[in-house]
């Protein structure tokens, strides 16, 4: 029995001192592939980070009609990145 505690107990230690990683992304899923530019309001990139490890956009809309995921990889997020560095510098 005592032997049987000391495992439990060792085991025990082991895993709950373990940390799962949690990602704390905007984004769930993949987002959307493209959005109208006449809607948009702003547009946020995130680079990734410690709490998420992908690029996320986050797109604004007009009128309060809330916030969307852009999804990184489709050709309208490439090149409205491309268009803005393009004019950034």
């Amino acid at each position: 029995m005592v032997q049987f505690l000391t495992v439990f107990n060792c085991n025990f230690i082991l895993f709950a001192g373990q940390r799962t990683s949690v990602q704390r992304c905007l984004c769930q899923g993949p987002g959307m592939n493209m959005v109208r530019l006449q809607r948009v309001e702003k547009i946020e990139v995130f680079s990734p980070s410690p709490s998420c490890d992908k690029l996320e956009i986050i797109v604004t809309l007009k009128n309060g009609a809330g916030k969307k995921c852009l999804n990184p990889e489709s050709n309208f997020a490439k090149n409205y990145i491309r268009k803005a560095l393009k004019n950034r510098g």
